[in-house]
């Protein structure tokens, strides 16, 4: 499904396949012969989604755009099922194993492996070639790796990466529930005058 939101259409290149149940927000890009398979979604939220050529995105991922933090794949990215990806910077080559998560401002050098449930923590830089286990966070520029089980250790790192203000907007101190909900009330609220194409 393509759906124009804030007067914005998705692009598919000719040659790109997008399956019946996906949905393409706003300023979305697709690639030469990219693959969006069902049940994935790809919105732009203030922010472009950039699909490059030869691009695997597989069912049910999740692909955001966000103000601030396009969400760019580079060429002969595969994207597995259940992924996140919000805000981030995917160079060419790299895989995205299942239920992978990935934060604004997040980048991830060429050829990188991101394996099966593992995270990669908000402004992160991954090196090219780096690989995260699975179920591992990687978080810092350049990304520390860390086990599930080393939260004293990761966040010493990751307080200093601020989530609250990258991806809420804000300080760390004013980010209630309360306060987050009606951001993210505001922000998506803006779909209501969405068109499907």
């Amino acid at each position: 499904m393509l759906v124009e939101h804030e007067g914005r259409r998705p692009t598919v290149a000719d040659s790109a396949y997008v399956a019946a149940t996906a949905v393409l927000c706003g300023d979305v890009r697709v690639g030469e012969d990219a693959r969006i398979l069902f049940g994935a979604v790809l919105s732009a939220e203030g922010g472009p989604v950039e699909v490059g050529a030869r691009c695997i995105v597989m069912e049910n991922a999740v692909l955001r755009g966000r103000e601030g933090n396009p969400l760019v794949l580079g060429d002969s990215v595969l994207v597995g099922p259940h992924a996140h990806l919000n805000g981030a910077l995917i160079e060419d080559e790299v895989f995205l194993a299942t239920g992978v998560s990935a934060f604004p401002g997040v980048r991830i050098g060429r050829g990188c492996e991101v394996r099966v449930g593992a995270v990669v923590h908000v402004n992160s830089t991954l090196p090219e070639g780096t690989t995260v286990p699975i179920g591992w966070i990687a978080v810092g520029d350049p990304a520390e790796l860390f086990p599930p089980g080393a939260h004293d250790e990761l966040w010493a790192v990751q307080k200093q990466m601020d989530f609250p203000g990258t991806v809420f907007g804000l300080p760390r101190e004013e980010a209630t529930m309360d306060a987050v909900a009606r951001r993210y009330a505001k922000r998506f609220g803006r779909h209501r005058g969405d068109r499907v194409l």
